[in-house]
Formats: structure tokens, C-alpha cells, sequence
């Protein structure tokens, strides 16, 4: 018993020396410590695409989306499934998209199916919003009883660039050390030189009146109750849950000027969108009119949430990065509990 209890000691310590050493490395991974940056899968006749980071990583894998070029503000996303929805979210938009879930593709992408509301039923918006894709591991061969197509072929069609074979781990270990930063994708045989990279950022944009409806829009006009939606970039699933609740649900511009129909209106919903809330300076106008006048509920999410609190006078100002994904923490203040959205 002796030696045993010597030697689940000496495997303890072994034990715990591996995992310090694990944590170590996790705390300073990079693009250069990653087998993945030199030793790619790339798929055999495909071409060869880089990320190269504007503050100098630069990783190669294969392409397997459009042979073209873009520039984006690189962020990361945890969601386990859902890319066609997270890909055509207008909050995307200007943006190189990185996958965590390493496996990405294995279900195709869905039929373009509408709901009764005349939404697509498994897309959030009519088209590919984010600049350009990033994962691990493309997958393929997709197996999914309502798929249509590939991944590769939806973003070739779409003209949006997509890169595999990246250490997504590594890559997201810099992003969260420095923050988002911009990035360039392209595909060539070498990485573009430095010179050849017109650095712009997305943020500097009205990304917002980019993705919002040019007009009105209603949806189940047969509504018992009618809520104006301002469309800074709606995903079609909050559209589709107000009708689902028995809404009328007129969606408006971002800049649309509410004012002379708010008493129509039975609440106001401010959705989320793209970029920076600073550029929508006439939403927050009308959001700080409405605040005098109007004794309805008025409701934003994401970006709408933003503009309603400078429609306050308080200020916004930009996280180093933004926590992206399906599940979210959130604290109920009322009890203290911690649920899961």
C-alpha cells in the first residue's frame, strides 16, 4: 500500500505538472505556436486562402468559398449550431465571421422555405451579411434532410470568401488578448503583402442604413395590437415572434420619422443591427421625442438597446469584443439567479 500511495502520488504531481503546462500555453497561444499555422488540411484541388490579422498573424488554410478578397472586423462566435442563421444576421455585417465550433458545414444549408408571415423560415435576413467565413474544419460531404446545397456553394454563390483549416483555438486566444481587430481574407497561393492591403474599417459606416428596410413594411396586418418595428437590421425572427403573438407589425427605416403616426402605434420595438450606434444620430432624435410624448412601452434589444439609452443622454462606447453566441448568462437582479437564455 506504501508504494501504491508513493506512486498515485508521484502520478499526482505528474498530473498536475501537465495540466499547469496546459494552462500555460492556453494563456500564450498564438498564430505561430499552432501546428494547424504551417501543416493545413486543405482540400485536395482547392486553392489556398489567408487571414492575415492588421496586427500581423497571419494563418493559411484552404478556400472554399468565392475567390475574391475582402477586408473585416474579425470576431468570433460560440454558437454550437446555426451558421446559416448566424451568417445572414444583419449584426454580422462588415465582419469576418470565426466559427469556435470546430466542425462547420455538416448539415448544408437549408431549402429557402417561407413562413406565412412570407419570412424565410431558416435565414435571418435574404442574403449572406458577413463579410467572410473562418473555421476549423469545413465538412464536405453535409448530410440533412432539408439541405439544398453545400456550404462552399452558397458562399461561392454569394461572392463570400471562406477559409478552413485554421486554429480557430489560437485565433480566438488573440482576439480575446487584443480585442477585434480588422482582418483581410483572401485566396492565393502567397499572403498579400502589406502594401497591398487597403485597411478600412466597417465601423466607420452607416452599417445600419445598409441593412435596414428602404421602406415600410407591414406584416400580419390583421394584428389585434400594432407595433412599429425600427428596423436598424432586424433579424426575421423577431419579426416573426411579434406576429406570432398576435402583433401587427409595421416595419419601418432606421430613420423613419415616427413621429406623426406614434399614436397608431401600440408599442415600439428598436432591433438590433450593425456597426456603430453613433452614426444613427436621427433614430436617437426620434427615440428622445418619443420619450416626451409617448406613454406606451418602447422596447430595444442589441442595437436598439444602445440608441435607447443615448436617446437618454448617457454615452456608448465599444467592448473589446462581444460575446456572441446562443446561450447567454444573464443575471435575474430581482433574486439573484443566473439563467440561461
Amino acid at each position: 500500500m506504501p508504494i501504491l500511495s508513493a506512486l498515485s502520488a508521484t502520478a499526482a504531481r505528474g498530473a498536475t505538472k501537465k495540466v499547469a503546462t496546459s494552462l500555460a500555453a492556453r494563456a500564450f497561444a498564438s498564430a505561430a505556436d499552432s501546428p494547424l499555422h504551417t501543416h493545413y488540411p486543405v482540400v485536395p484541388g482547392s486553392l489556398t486562402a489567408h487571414l492575415q490579422l492588421r496586427t500581423g498573424e497571419t494563418f493559411t488554410g484552404g478556400s472554399f468559398g468565392a475567390p475574391t478578397a475582402t477586408i473585416g472586423e474579425t470576431v468570433f462566435t460560440t454558437s454550437l449550431v446555426g451558421y446559416p442563421e448566424s451568417m445572414t444576421d444583419p449584426s454580422y455585417r462588415g465582419q469576418l465571421l470565426v466559427f469556435t465550433q470546430p466542425l462547420i458545414g455538416n448539415y448544408g444549408v437549408p431549402r429557402r422555405t417561407r413562413d406565412q408571415y412570407g419570412l424565410l423560415k431558416h435565414f435571418e435576413s435574404e442574403q449572406i451579411q458577413c463579410s467572410g467565413v473562418v473555421v476549423s474544419d469545413y465538412a464536405t460531404k453535409y448530410s440533412h434532410w432539408n439541405a439544398v446545397e453545400s456550404l462552399s456553394e452558397w458562399c461561392e454563390r454569394e461572392g463570400v470568401p471562406a477559409i478552413t483549416g485554421v486554429d480557430t483555438r489560437a485565433l480566438v486566444h488573440i482576439l480575446r488578448g487584443q480585442g477585434s481587430t480588422l482582418g483581410s481574407l483572401s485566396v492565393g497561393a502567397q499572403p498579400l503583402g502589406a502594401e497591398a492591403i487597403a485597411w478600412a474599417d466597417p465601423n466607420t459606416e452607416n452599417l445600419v442604413a445598409q441593412a435596414s428596410t428602404p421602406d415600410v413594411r407591414v406584416f400580419n396586418p390583421e394584428g389585434d395590437v400594432h407595433v412599429a418595428l425600427i428596423d436598424c437590421g432586424a433579424k426575421y425572427n423577431i419579426i416573426r415572434s411579434l406576429c406570432d403573438q398576435g402583433a401587427r407589425v409595421s416595419l419601418v427605416p432606421w430613420n423613419h420619422d415616427i413621429s406623426a403616426s406614434l399614436h397608431t402605434y401600440d408599442g415600439v420595438f428598436i432591433s438590433n443591427g450593425p456597426g456603430s450606434p453613433a452614426h444613427c444620430t436621427e433614430t436617437i432624435g426620434q427615440l428622445r421625442q418619443a420619450f416626451s410624448v409617448y406613454q406606451r412601452p418602447i422596447f430595444g434589444i442589441c442595437m436598439g438597446n444602445q440608441l435607447m439609452g443615448m436617446a437618454a443622454g448617457l454615452n456608448a462606447y465599444k467592448l473589446r469584443f462581444g460575446n456572441r453566441g446562443h446561450n447567454q448568462p444573464a443575471v435575474d437582479l430581482t433574486n439573484g439567479k443566473c439563467v440561461i437564455t
